[in-house]
């Protein structure tokens, strides 16, 4: 008796599929169906949102779609696996065996950056909005996908970059899920002249800058070093998209205005390469 309990038991565990001829594959294809139209509707409608809506939710909207697409995702799956495999408590632990052992062999790296993907997603040390800086491309990311994020350039450069480079490499966020960034701009002038004098003016030309968030401070750092004098000028644009034409604006009209106080700018020496 026991032993024939034993045999029918083993015949359950070894049915992991279905009879074919139960399988709605109409409902599955539906169900993928709606999965991939919902994610679709997601990816363009909640960027439309962002790009016209208030700038307070912007980064929100924009961070909303890779947490929606894994939730509805997963539902996709949880609802599609019990309509193809006889889910035991046996036939779990030969598929969960299985499915190890071929995803360890064959698809290691791939897994690796879904399970950062995951990770990304609820330790968000990146977000769709945010300005990062990884493996030295630095840009504003777009989206950020389940393997992968993609991130625009400066230059219109589209960059993708694997989720696992959170297992190996140190992520920079400029602004962390806010919606403005720190800009630094340098300038180097010689020795001999007034700081007190040429702070005052880069401070003014930072707060009079049309692009300036007046909520965040303006500083002004100054170093001494053995070719000169080196200020760094601090400011917030209003928006982040703003950034490089904000450093351009500081730039110009900071050299300008170092110029008319009689201050002199001087070149920083190349730093000599180690042989």
């Amino acid at each position: 008796m026991a032993q024939s309990m034993v045999e029918t038991g083993q015949v359950k565990a070894s049915k992991l599929l279905h009879n074919f001829q139960d399988i709605s594959f109409f409902e599955i294809a539906a169900i993928i169906a709606s999965s991939w139209i919902l994610i679709y509707v997601i990816r363009k409608i909640l960027p439309y949102l962002a790009a016209r809506g208030p700038s307070q939710l912007r980064l929100y909207l924009l961070g909303a779609v890779p947490i929606i697409r894994l939730f509805v995702l997963t539902g996709a799956a949880l609802w599609i696996i019990p309509l193809i495999f006889n889910i035991t408590f046996q036939n779990f632990l030969v598929i969960a065996g299985g499915a190890s052992v071929a995803i360890g062999f064959a698809f290691k790296d791939y897994v690796s950056s879904i399970i950062a993907g995951v990770v990304a997603i609820f330790e968000k040390p990146y977000r769709p909005g945010d300005w990062v800086k990884i493996d030295g491309d630095y840009g504003e990311v777009r989206s950020v996908g389940m393997r992968s994020l993609e991130i625009v350039t400066p230059a219109d450069d589209v960059v993708t970059i694997p989720h696992d480079r959170l297992w190996s490499n140190n992520i920079l966020n400029s602004n962390d899920g806010a919606k403005t960034l720190m800009c630094v701009v340098n300038f180097y002038l010689e020795p001999t002249h007034d700081t007190g004098v040429v702070r005052a003016v880069l401070e003014e030309v930072a707060l009079t800058s049309a692009y300036l968030e007046y909520k965040k401070p303006v500083l002004v750092v100054i170093a001494q070093e053995p070719w000169g004098t080196h200020y760094k000028l601090k400011a917030y644009p209003f928006d982040m998209r703003d950034q490089f034409a904000f450093m351009t604006d500081m730039t110009g009209r900071g050299k300008q205005a170092i110029r008319e106080t009689g201050s002199r700018e001087v070149m920083v020496p190349a730093v000599p390469q180690a042989t």
